[in-house]
Formats: C-alpha cells, structure tokens, sequence
C-alpha cells in the first residue's frame, strides 16, 4: 500500500453565480494510496458525494488538479475522462441501477460492451464477477427473479468485471437492514484484501466505516478531519442459516 494513486490537489467545485453561487468544495487536499479502503463520510451538503463525482470522472473540479496514477485528469478531454473511467474504475450505486428485463450476466457485462470488448471477453468476465459474488449459476436470471441481496451482489460485480483499479461505493448499504449491510460490506473487504481493489465508500454509517482503513470527514465543502482506523473491522459476522436460505430464494 505505497503507491500513490490519486491526488487532489487544491480542489474546488462551483456552481451558480453572483447571489446563486455555491462553493461545494474550497480547495481540498486528499491522497489515496494503492490497495487503501476509505470511509467517505460527513452530512448532507458537506460535498463528499461532489469529491465523490470528481474522483470517479463524472465531472471536473472548477480549480486544482486532479492527478490519477500521475496523470492530469482535470485536463483531460471528455472521451479521454470516459475512456479512464471504463478502463480504471468501477461502480456500486445505492439502487442498484440493474436493467430490469436483462440477465445478470448481461447487466455485468454492460460495461465491457461499451468498452468495446468481444462477446467472448465479456461473457468470460462476467462469469467470473458473478462466482467471485457468490452467484455462480444465476447469470441468466432478471433483476426480478433475484432477491434484493443477490440484485446487490449483481451490481458489486458489474463494478468489478472490468477489473477496475478502484471501486467507489456510494451509500452501497443504505437500504438494507443490518444483516445484509455486513454481508455487502463482507464482500467489499474481499475485494480490498483478495484482489488489492482500492475501495472509496461514502457511508454515514459509522458501524459500515468500521471497515475502512481510514475515515475522511468532509464538512462544509472542506475536509474536516482524516484519520487512520487503528482497528479495522476485518470479517463481517456470520450469516444466520435462515438469512442464508432467504438470500437464495428469488
């Protein structure tokens, strides 16, 4: 975990002007190194989920520089900033965003399509994303023929069949009640220590940022406080046997 991966260097975002405007970030400083898992925390309107689009290349910041890997992203081209998404990063959404009359092997290897990956390629990486997630032998099922477990399970591996460099998580555990929560987080760790995925997550959940190697607060568009986990969480608890029966069962 030595390798820089990304800087942000005096990052601010704008939006609006003159009476309307709105300073959601005011220059802020973050490093994340290679293999890390960050907690992205703070409340509503303090600009984590604007840090959150700048790092994963869904918008640009108004000022600073935004280096990945140790290049310039801020000064990329907008094909240039897709291209590094589809190649370097993966996605897990709170709801899920699967397409609901597509397979999950289809909706996994939506992102390699538009890559531009070979049918072959794709159903290969797909497979593997899905046994990788425990649903080996369910590519062929809908959204609506999996349980709203396995749906989450589906989305994690969309995120990882480009293998990305980087998963940025938002609110991954928002809508589900404690028990599937850990089972998320479970595989999420999985990914950070099994594969060497760097993992950013917002979560306002402090027993979820329990598993994060480091807590980043953001606060009125700044960055209030960054602090290493001295103990992370590095197991989630078991899965009762009737949780596991009913995460099966469409």
């Amino acid at each position: 975990m030595n390798e820089l991966l990304i800087q942000l260097r005096g990052v601010t975002k704008r939006y609006g002007s003159g009476a309307a405007e709105l300073m959601a970030l005011k220059g802020i400083d973050l490093d994340i190194r290679a293999g890390e898992f960050v907690a992205i925390m703070g409340p509503s309107g303090s600009g984590k989920s604007t840090a959150m689009n700048i790092l994963g290349c869904l918008d640009t910041p108004t000022a600073g520089q935004y280096l990945f890997m140790g290049h310039r992203v801020e000064a990329l081209s907008r094909d240039q900033r897709a291209r590094l998404r589809r190649r370097y990063l993966g996605f897990v959404f709170q709801g899920f965003n699967l397409l609901a009359r597509t397979s999950a092997q289809e909706n996994v290897d939506l992102p390699l399509l538009y890559r531009g990956d070979s049918a072959a390629v794709r159903r290969a990486a797909a497979a593997k994303a899905l046994q990788s997630v425990g649903l080996g032998g369910w590519e062929h099922h809908t959204p609506g023929e999996l349980s709203g477990g396995q749906q989450q399970r589906v989305a994690i591996a969309r995120a990882i069949g480009s293998e990305p460099a980087v998963v940025l998580a938002e609110e991954p555990t928002g809508n589900n009640h404690t028990q599937r929560s850990h089972e998320i987080m479970g595989l999420l760790l999985a990914l950070n220590r099994d594969h060497g995925i760097t993992v950013l997550m917002v979560t306002h959940e402090q027993d979820m940022a329990a598993y994060a190697h480091r807590r980043v607060q953001f606060v009125d568009g700044g960055i209030a406080s960054d602090v290493a986990n001295p103990n992370p969480t590095t197991t989630a608890p078991p899965v009762p046997a009737e949780a596991a029966a009913a995460a099966v069962s469409p």
